[in-house]
């Protein structure tokens, strides 16, 4: 029987891809009204530069350990008291300018200034944009009515505390809150998912992970021995990682819980 559900948050819940695109388009819009830039191309270039830098830091492998990517890092804080989250938080100011910066020069522009406006104008952005997915809040106020509810969220612990501040409504569906930067390990670890279990005081099969995110949320849980719901809404190619269930809207979840 299934006791409690876990969810993901960034793509399952709030539609953090959109909210990040959004952000792009307005900062690269302000680009092009200074500069007459292809605001298209230009994202493009941010984006390639943001991710080649980011990977050269040598906190890179513990961004990839604890689930925090490089578009997470032009405008996350990670004000986290942990020796990988310090190292962070004192590269990202020049990581975002340079980023920037970079993908001005390659535009054809050396204005480093402008470079730095529009590192500090991404994060206003991105904050002023928070995007939840309609069916979101439907979906939790139903499911609370007969199920514990718990995030299970790979990040920086500031950062998404952060987004769960700029959408409150959320937090008191949940009886707990995992972060990974937390607990030091992230998806797809088992260990966070036992974690999960422990603090519900559930066995594996009274649980199961709904994420759309095959690599993370779907293996992990797997590995966990947790059943799992793959939460595909843009009808992705699915790999050598099998869920349990595969969905493309959250109401089905209902379908899949009846069974039990």
């Amino acid at each position: 029987m299934i006791k409690a559900i876990f969810f993901d948050l960034d793509d399952t819940l709030l539609w953090d891809q959109r909210s990040i695109k959004e952000a792009f388009v307005a900062t690269c819009k302000y680009a092009e009204e200074k500069y007459g830039l292809d605001p298209i191309q230009f994202e493009e270039a941010v984006r390639k530069a943001a991710r080649n830098l980011y990977s050269s830091y040598e906190f890179f492998p513990f961004t990839q350990m604890i689930g925090i990517n490089p578009f997470e890092g032009l405008w996350g804080n990670f004000l986290d008291d942990q020796d990988a989250f310090r190292k962070m938080k004192e590269t990202v100011p020049s990581y975002r300018k340079d980023a920037w910066t970079l993908g001005l020069k390659s535009m054809g522009i050396d204005d480093p200034d402008f470079g730095f406006e529009l590192a500090e104008r991404f994060p206003q952005e991105r904050r002023n944009l928070p995007f939840v997915y309609e069916e979101t809040f439907n979906i939790l106020d139903k499911l609370k009515e007969n199920y514990q509810l718990l995030l299970l969220t790979n990040g920086s612990p500031d950062l998404q505390n952060t987004k769960l501040a700029i959408t409150p409504e959320l937090v008191p569906y949940f009886d707990h809150i995992v972060i990974s930067g937390d607990f030091g390990r992230g998806k797809p670890d088992p260990t966070i998912f036992e974690h999960a279990l422990e603090r519900m005081s559930l066995q594996k099969e009274e649980a199961i992970m709904v994420g759309d995110n095959l690599m993370t949320d779907i293996l992990g849980a797997n590995r966990a021995g947790i059943k799992s719901v793959w939460i595909n809404r843009h009808n992705k190619e699915r790999n050598e990682v099998i869920p349990t269930y595969e969905i493309e809207h959250l109401e089905e979840l209902y379908m899949i819980l009846e069974q039990f």
